[in-house]
């Protein structure tokens, strides 16, 4: 076994056991109100923290390349609700147009 299915084996246990951590520790009681609203925004956070690192980093140095642009792309699309296959291939077309003629 590779180290990287190592690491995708102990990340999927891992998961699994945070998942159902969360019920036996609450052991059948109600979420406090005020943590609800938290809770609701935690995952577009971690969505848009991913998003950002995968498109402005490069190790440890802040880039801005044709990345930005198919971002840019995907974020219109998203924003004029175009189908999310037509918002990934034309983000897709547009990074690769760039860096093809950047060469």
């Amino acid at each position: 076994m590779t180290a990287g299915w190592l690491v995708v084996i102990l990340v999927g246990a891992s998961s699994i056991a945070i998942k159902g951590a969360g019920p036996l520790l609450m052991g059948g009681r109600a979420v406090p109100p005020g943590i609800v609203p938290v809770f609701k925004l935690l995952a577009p956070a971690l969505f848009g923290a991913l998003v950002v690192t995968q498109a402005f980093a490069r190790g440890r140095e802040l880039t801005l390349d044709a990345r930005l642009a198919g971002l840019l792309v995907a974020a219109i699309g998203a924003h004029l609700r175009a189908p999310s296959f037509a918002v990934v291939v034309g983000a897709a077309a547009v990074t690769a147009a760039l860096r093809f003629f950047a060469r």
